[in-house]
């Protein structure tokens, strides 16, 4: 008992020291403020660049074109040293991206799925290198090595908000997909064993289509994409089996018209979902964009006019007067922000100007009803006095 008794408050001890430890290097960690924050931006602002962005997909297209020019041989022998220089300048490209991405953020650049896909990619390039120095030039796996090269061109996906997008809807659509196909998957191993027991133990059997399970859940699949199922079922018929064309028509119905028309559907659906969230996001950034420009826009006017109010207390001349000059200086390419009219100059004396007209049109109107009430009045004096009831009964 004395002995467990030492050995908790020892754990305790040790827990609180590593915490405590851990939270110093986290706060040292969070403290530490990079010195390179210029050159970090200005390497963030060349990778937001459209002009980055455009030399990215004009490199990886052109590495696409040369794969397709290398897979000739007689381009290959004829242009062999353009190709070892061309595959060492893309190496290069995607390696200075690799580093510039990085250098701005180390930690966020490995949070993004398409980063890592970049990185398989570089990988993948590099394969065939160290393959030829290690294994040397006949390795027998070099061929697969060169033909999975063509993956680079996958580094598209990550500069194309489009592609990102149908990517996006077909990963929100798996766990429906995987549902579907695995309905798919019961039908077929249900029809499979049918198909097999019918048409595949009988003395007449049709053993290449239904001789075993593998080979009937192979013809099960022909017939659910509907490609070749006229000579599966002609090759029944010649055996004369009573239930073949019921099986056929059953299955394509089931396989084909239902599950696969499903799958296209939940395909659809999800599409169009991610294609509207995608125009909305669009539409979103738009108004931001503007937005911000709408902002600068009413900075510098603002300045212009605190300069303009400056300018006032020195020179002799009013507000107005100094605005007229102001519009001379203008050109018809400048911006304006139209939405907010109402704080413009000439619309505020404009709007003045109709107030004192307002006013000026009640006092008239209020002067017109004085003297209606007026007429009204004297009206009233000069009518003749009402007889009373009483007097007209006497009479």
């Amino acid at each position: 008992m004395s002995q467990q008794h030492y050995r908790v408050p020892g754990k305790a001890v040790s827990s609180s020291l590593f915490s405590v430890a851990s939270e110093v290097l986290y706060a040292k960690f969070k403290k530490f403020r990079r010195k390179d924050e210029q050159c970090r931006a200005f390497v963030k602002k060349v990778i937001k660049s459209p002009v980055f962005k455009i030399i990215m997909i004009s490199a990886i297209s052109l590495n696409a074109f040369f794969m397709v020019l290398w897979t000739n041989y007689k381009i290959t022998y004829h242009l062999y040293t353009v190709f070892e220089i061309s595959e060492v300048l893309f190496v290069a490209i995607y390696a200075s991206e690799f580093l510039m991405k990085v250098y701005v953020d180390p930690t966020e650049y490995w949070k993004n799925g398409y980063n890592v896909l970049d990185v398989v990619i570089i990988i993948i390039i590099v394969i065939p290198y160290v393959l030829r120095k290690v294994k040397g030039k006949h390795y027998r796996s070099l061929n697969i090595a060169d033909g999975i090269q063509s993956l680079r061109i996958l580094k598209l996906v990550s500069y194309s908000r489009g592609i990102r997008t149908l990517i996006t809807a077909v990963g929100q659509t798996v766990y429906t997909v995987v549902s579907v196909l695995t309905l798919l998957f019961l039908l077929m191993f249900i029809f499979a064993i049918l198909g097999f027991c019918l048409f595949g133990t009988t003395d007449k059997a049709d053993l290449n289509n239904w001789g075993n399970l593998a080979a009937a859940f192979f013809t099960l699949f022909s017939l659910a994409t509907v490609d070749g199922w006229t000579d599966l079922q002609k090759e029944l018929d010649q055996r004369n089996f009573a239930v073949s064309r019921a099986f056929t028509i059953i299955f394509v119905l089931l396989a084909s018209f239902i599950f696969l028309n499903m799958f296209v559907g939940v395909m659809i659906m999800h599409t169009e979902d991610s294609i509207k969230k995608f125009e909305r996001e669009l539409m979103a950034e738009r108004h931001l964009t503007l937005m911000e420009e709408k902002q600068v826009i009413l900075k510098r006017q603002q300045e212009e006019v605190n300069r303009l109010l400056a300018t006032q207390k020195n020179v002799k001349k009013s507000f107005t007067e100094l605005v007229e000059d102001f519009k001379k200086t203008l050109l018809h390419t400048d911006p304006m922000v139209l939405d907010e009219f109402g704080t413009s100059l000439p619309f505020i004396d404009v709007y003045f100007s109709t107030l004192d007209n307002q006013d000026a049109t009640i006092n008239k109107l209020q002067e017109l009803y004085y003297e209606i009430v007026n007429v009204l009045s004297l009206m009233l004096e000069d009518l003749p006095p009402k007889r009373s009831q009483s007097s007209e009964f006497d009479e």
